[in-house]
């Protein structure tokens, strides 16, 4: 072989390492931004459901003046945690507010009613944003964990990310799913 041809060979191999380094970065980068605009969906969605759960107890605060049942959860928006124990809190909050509704049949009105159904429209895109979050956090850490592709992600320090509900299945903790 002469050096022409070596030369030839080695650019034709370093444009193929280029290309395939170009598709993985880009892989993962999609990957990446399809959770991140999972994210915005979901924070969207839990902003909307607590400003609805606010209203609604505005709504049921003038028929039940003796107690405040939604205190503990319109004081959420001052307390730091994750979009899952917040998703978790409405909901608990959400099934109170059904259980007053049942309570005080004076709140079967028009507008109450509208508003439960703006919660469940809205429980609805959180569960399609939350499962499109899992099924592509699931498919990027699968591509971090495989090689050669494993050292693309190193490189560009991608991390494992967990899923929507912050339990990381790599841990040692047995009990994860414990309600």
């Amino acid at each position: 072989m002469n050096l022409s041809s070596i030369v030839l060979i080695l650019i034709i191999l370093l444009g193929v390492g280029a290309i395939f380094y170009i598709i993985t970065y880009n892989n993962l980068m999609n990957f990446k931004l399809k959770i991140e605009k999972a994210e915005g969906i979901i924070d969207e969605a839990l902003r909307k459901k607590y400003d609805t759960i606010v209203k609604l107890n505005g709504m049921i605060k003038k028929v039940v003046t003796k107690k405040d049942y939604l205190k503990e959860y319109v004081a959420l928006k001052d307390k730091r945690i994750t979009n899952y124990d917040m998703d978790r809190k409405l909901t608990e909050a959400e099934n109170l507010i059904m259980e007053v509704k049942g309570d005080f049949p004076e709140l079967d009105t028009k507008d109450f009613n509208k508003e439960i159904k703006e919660i469940k429209r809205i429980n609805e895109d959180l569960i399609s944003s939350k499962n499109y979050y899992n099924r592509n956090t699931s498919m990027l850490n699968t591509v971090i964990r495989k090689f050669p592709t494993n050292i693309i992600a190193k490189i560009h320090r991608f991390k494992i990310k967990p899923f929507f509900d912050g339990k990381n299945m790599q841990d040692a903790v047995i009990d994860d799913f414990k309600l």
